[in-house]
This record gives C-alpha cells, sequence and structure tokens, in this order.
C-alpha cells in the first residue's frame, strides 16, 4: 500500500519533477487500478495517496503541487483508463475554503469525506433575488440554543439533489449592513425543511435546482470563519470559482457522482470511464481544437483563409489558460486580485468562439443533437451548454465590474452608503 498524507499532519515534502509524477502515478495505477474495484474503494486509495486535490497542502490530504504537477497526474490517470477523483463543488470550492477558513476539528470532520467521495457538496449562494448582487441575499438565520435555524429560497444550486452537504450563506444580522450581517455555514442537506426541485436546462440535464429551507436547522460550529463575517468566506470561494471555471470551464462533474444520494460509490469504477460528466461539455480544449480541424479538414475547408485564422485563435485561446498558470507560478509578485476573474472570461470567450465556428463548419447540422449526429454530438452540446458560462460563477458584467473597481481601482457604481442597515436597502 501506497503511503499518503493524514489530515491535520505536516508531512511537507520536496516537489517532484513532472517525469516523476507520471511514474509515481503509473506505479499506483498498476498496483490498484482493475475493472471490478468500486467507485469508492477507487477515490479512498486517491485520497490516501493524496491524488483528489493535490494542490491542497499536505497536511489538510493533498501534496502541495502547482498546476503543471496536477495535470501530470490527471493526464497520467485519463492515459491509463482510470477513474479520475470525485470532482463536483465538494472538491472545487469546499474544501479549499474549510482548508482556509476551518478550525482543525472543522478539516479533521469535513476535509476526508470530500477527498474520498463519500460526501457530495453543493453551493447555497443564490436566490431569486439575489445573483449579481448576491449580499443582498434574503435567507435568514436565527439561533436557537446551539444551533441555527435556516428559511428562504436558493437557486441554480449544481448537484443539490445529489448532496449529502452545503456551503451555505445566510443573513444573521439584518440591522447590520448588507455585507457584514452574513454568516457562512457547512450545512447538512439531508434533513427535514429541505426541499429540492430541479431545473432542467436546454441540454435536457438537471444539474441545476431550487432549494428551498423551511426551519432546517445547522450546528453553530459549523461555522466557517466569524459570525456575521461570512462575506468575506464567501469572496473566497468565489474567488476559487472563478479560478476552477477559467481553467477547467467549470467544475469538474465527473460521471461518477460523489456522496451517500448517487448509489455510485458501490459500482465499477470503470462502468464510468469514457463518460460524460453532469453538465457534458463545459469548455473548448484540445479535442475540441482537433474536432474542429478534423472537420474543417473532412469538409475541404481546411484551406479557407477564415476557418484557419478562426482555428488559430480558438488554437491561441485555449493554450493561454496553462501558458498564465506557469507566468503565475514563476512569477508570484505578478497574481492579482483579478485573476479569476480574467481567466473566467477568457474561458466564456472561447466557448462563444468555438460555438461559432462549430456552425461555421456544420450549417444547419448543428442542429441535430444526439450521439448518432456528426462529431457523435460533441460540438451540438458544446453549442447549447455555451451561454451558460457568461452566467453561472458570477456573470461576465460583474467579472467586469470586479476587473474595474479591484484591479485598476475605478471607481465603484453608486448606491446607497456602505453603512446603511439592511433592514434599511430598498429590496428588488
Amino acid at each position: 500500500m501506497l503511503a499518503g498524507p493524514v489530515i491535520g499532519q505536516d508531512s511537507a515534502m520536496t516537489l517532484p519533477s513532472g517525469d516523476e509524477v507520471r511514474a509515481e502515478a503509473d506505479a499506483f495505477v498498476d498496483e490498484h487500478w482493475n475493472d471490478t474495484i468500486t467507485v469508492g474503494a477507487w477515490w479512498a486509495l486517491l485520497a490516501q495517496r493524496g491524488y483528489t486535490l493535490p494542490d491542497l497542502a499536505p497536511e489538510d490530504g493533498g501534496r502541495g503541487w502547482g498546476p503543471d504537477l496536477v495535470r501530470e497526474l490527471n493526464g497520467t490517470l485519463t492515459r491509463r483508463r482510470a477513474l479520475g477523483p470525485p470532482g463536483g463543488l465538494g472538491l472545487m470550492l469546499a474544501a479549499p475554503t474549510i482548508a482556509a477558513y476551518g478550525t482543525p476539528e472543522q478539516k479533521r470532520t469535513f476535509l476526508p469525506p470530500i477527498l474520498d467521495g463519500s460526501h457530495g457538496w453543493c453551493q447555497l449562494f443564490s436566490e431569486p433575488q439575489a445573483g449579481s448582487d448576491l449580499a443582498g441575499l434574503q435567507t435568514r438565520a436565527e439561533r436557537d440554543g446551539d444551533e441555527w435555524v435556516v428559511s428562504g429560497q436558493k437557486v441554480w444550486t449544481s448537484t443539490a439533489q445529489t448532496a449529502d452537504w452545503g456551503i451555505l450563506i445566510a443573513r444573521t444580522d439584518p440591522d447590520a449592513p448588507k455585507h457584514l450581517g452574513i454568516t457562512y455555514f457547512a450545512f447538512p442537506m439531508r434533513q427535514p425543511g429541505v426541499e429540492v426541485r430541479p431545473l432542467v436546462e436546454m441540454t435536457g440535464r438537471a444539474l441545476f435546482n431550487e432549494v428551498f429551507l423551511d426551519g432546517a436547522r445547522v450546528r453553530d460550529e459549523w461555522i466557517l470563519g466569524e459570525l456575521n463575517g461570512g462575506w468575506k468566506v464567501a469572496n473566497a470561494t468565489l474567488g476559487f470559482e472563478r479560478t476552477g471555471i477559467g481553467h477547467t470551464g467549470a467544475a469538474s462533474f465527473a460521471a461518477a457522482a460523489p456522496g451517500s444520494v448517487a448509489g455510485h460509490l458501490d459500482r465499477p469504477a470503470a462502468s464510468f470511464v469514457g463518460r460524460r460528466g453532469g453538465l457534458g461539455v463545459t469548455m473548448v480544449s484540445k479535442r475540441t481544437v482537433t474536432t474542429l480541424r478534423d472537420l474543417a479538414a473532412s469538409t475541404g475547408r481546411q484551406s479557407d483563409p477564415v476557418i484557419r485564422q478562426k482555428l488559430a485563435k480558438l488554437h491561441t485561446n485555449a493554450q493561454l489558460g496553462p501558458m498564465v498558470n506557469w507566468w503565475k507560478k514563476a512569477d508570484p509578485a505578478s497574481r492579482t486580485s483579478s485573476d479569476g476573474s480574467l481567466a473566467k472570461l477568457r474561458t466564456t470567450e472561447a466557448l462563444r468562439f468555438g460555438r461559432d465556428l462549430s456552425g461555421d463548419l456544420l450549417g444547419p447540422a448543428l442542429g441535430i443533437v444526439g450521439d448518432d449526429s456528426e462529431t457523435g454530438g460533441y460540438l451540438q452540446e458544446l453549442t447549447l451548454f455555451s451561454p451558460a458560462p457568461s452566467i453561472y460563477g458570477g456573470t461576465d458584467e460583474v467579472q467586469r465590474n470586479l476587473i474595474g473597481e479591484r484591479g485598476l481601482g475605478l471607481p465603484k457604481e453608486p448606491g446607497p452608503a456602505k453603512d446603511t442597515p439592511f433592514r434599511a436597502l430598498p429590496k428588488n
């Protein structure tokens, strides 16, 4: 059995080279992967080795690796046709937030079940009247002894239907200014008072949900950060989200869903290899560029100067994310508060550009969806999904505001004084 990091213990180690990561991962797959191992057993091995979220610190269950080494690991798992890590919002949002703001006890409680896939998570942030203006949220939490009673409504809640836990922000002091009366909770989803209603997207999938909270309960000890200090923690989560979307196109929703609800943990891991995840096609990748290049060749348009120029631009955009990652790692002083917003805008621009080029090459066939359609439905699904990234994780307009205000120091949009109590603010 290969040893791995233990939560709560500092096991700092010298970073390996890319070649060493590939050799180590190959040896790991040789030893453990087979056609009968279950999803739960495989994910437990990945977690024990620190492979689930390798960019976490070793004491939090990771390896302390940068994005280049993480890519080497994931590339090896893909090449060997082994199932990747659990994915989802537990890994993308909850784990790094808990690692940054959780107490030692909270880390010991929440991180291991995220890393081994035994708990699935969702994000309880947006509301019908608080999307772009997230700090205007009206879901309330009222103290009752050592618990809080939560009532309100959340929306666009990805994977809520299979989540064991959620990261929840709720208003705990309506008399404080709107940014200062919010608290961040680790919230148990499987309890009375929580109703989840799926929302079917035009792709035919139902990843998003409405969540209604009516007297649901959460322990006081599950507050992340300080009471009424949840806006700071939420901003950290949003930063992880924007960066994740910018680097991967979306949260990684693997075909095998983590947690106790979906029922995937006891199924053979090999049965999920090669299947599309819950979001389907969410980004422009090397596969997208290759598919479009081959399509141009098969339709005799590979010499069309307009098509060639568009392919070159798409390829360039797809390479920018990794290049910026390498640059930021080599020169940490170059990092800014706008990096996540800029990465997200690159992703949404590339997806729109890939959609338009797909239309140029497929014409009316772009509207024929399904596995039997041209490109196996790959470009069709990318096209159907293309409006979504400009909305989720903060709209493109919000990202541009953040870049202007936080990155460039431009004046904020006019509004009520910052110290106005939430109760006194005009409601939508």
